[in-house]
């Protein structure tokens, strides 16, 4: 079984506080078509997104970024298409708050996907560089099968982008795919 990880496709990380900007803009129809495809499938989906509280001086990621993903905010919307998907209420997309760069850090992910028998993961979504990254890592960690759509990621950094993709295939063994096609960096 595998499930569709779509980690922190939001307003905010799109065009929004912490703007991933052109390269965010660039994958958006293609996170809403695997979103979407997956969905049909009958795979499992997951919109693993950013929670941070008002004025929260005790995150850690308070020293190091701007205020983004606010509770109740617009910022916290999935953007454009891929909202369209989560709107459709399919009993397989599930919305997961997430706290913490990695989407299992002090989440139920992990008990989630070992209940519907899940072992292969496929990771979409900003910023390649440190949250999908984060993800990967605790995947592999916990002996999931890793899959990141190169052509449904992005990130602000493009030197921590590509370095993520190296890092993803040579030091995760993930497998990476380019229009459902391997490739290698």
């Amino acid at each position: 079984m595998r499930a569709l990880i779509v980690i922190d496709y939001t307003l905010d990380f799109v065009t929004g506080k912490l703007p991933c900007g052109q390269p965010a803009l660039d994958i958006e129809e293609r996170i809403a078509e695997l979103a979407a495809g997956f969905a049909a499938a009958g795979d499992w989906v997951v919109m693993a997104v950013d929670l941070h509280e008002e004025e929260d001086p005790y995150h850690p990621e308070s020293a190091l970024f701007p205020p983004h993903n606010i509770r109740g905010t617009e910022g916290r919307e999935l953007y454009g298409k891929l909202n369209e998907t989560h709107k459709q209420n399919m009993p397989n997309v599930y919305w997961m708050d997430k706290t913490r760069y990695s989407a299992f850090a002090g989440t139920d992910l992990e008990l989630r996907l070992r209940a519907r028998d899940i072992r292969e993961l496929h990771l979409v979504g900003v910023c390649t560089d440190i949250c999908v990254l984060h993800t990967a890592v605790d995947a592999y960690n916990k002996g999931f099968r890793i899959v990141v759509h190169t052509d449904a990621v992005a990130s602000f950094n493009p030197a921590g982008h590509e370095w993520a993709l190296t890092h993803f295939q040579n030091t995760l063994g993930a497998t990476l795919l380019k229009n459902n096609e391997p490739i290698r960096v």
